[in-house]
């Protein structure tokens, strides 16, 4: 079996560089998806794609819709999600694609740093593992596909 695995959530570090490359390291069964990465494209495309807007609510509004049907349909494509939470910026993209998961009853690994723990006391309480390293995060994908613990 071929896992999906979706990387939702912060974009500021290489965390999903990681989980990739230790995942293909390990030659574990998985397809990695996930948002559109390129903040300017994310933020822009609706206004790019579909016309410019006078108001940045409207133009805002255009970009969520459109990177709406990617995030949606790959998050109900997925086997997991995975949800990076950041320190630096506020990831509302990240909950909603959380709790967007959890809804759909997707197995829900969060991800962020110990100092984010009560902020995030109520998505860590729909996730089914918390971890806070990319590495655990493989070492828990090794452990769900192949049932076997770490290096």
């Amino acid at each position: 079996m071929e896992w999906s695995v979706y990387l939702s959530g912060e974009i500021h570090t290489d965390w999903r560089e990681r989980i990739v490359g230790d995942a293909q390291d390990m030659e574990l069964p998985v397809v990695f998806s996930g948002p559109v990465t390129d903040h300017g494209a994310s933020d822009d495309c609706g206004a790019h794609i579909l016309g410019q807007e006078e108001k940045k609510f409207w133009h805002d509004n255009k970009g969520a819709k459109l990177n709406a049907i990617r995030t949606r349909t790959l998050i109900e494509q997925s086997d997991i999600v995975v949800v990076r939470f950041g320190d630096k910026y506020k990831q509302w993209n990240a909950a909603f694609d959380a709790g967007y998961a959890s809804a759909l009853g997707k197995p829900l690994i969060v991800l962020h740093d110990e100092t984010l723990t009560h902020p995030l006391k109520e998505v860590d309480a729909a996730a089914l593992a918390v971890a806070e390293t990319a590495e655990q995060v493989v070492d828990i994908l090794r452990y769900v596909i192949r049932g076997e613990l770490s290096r």
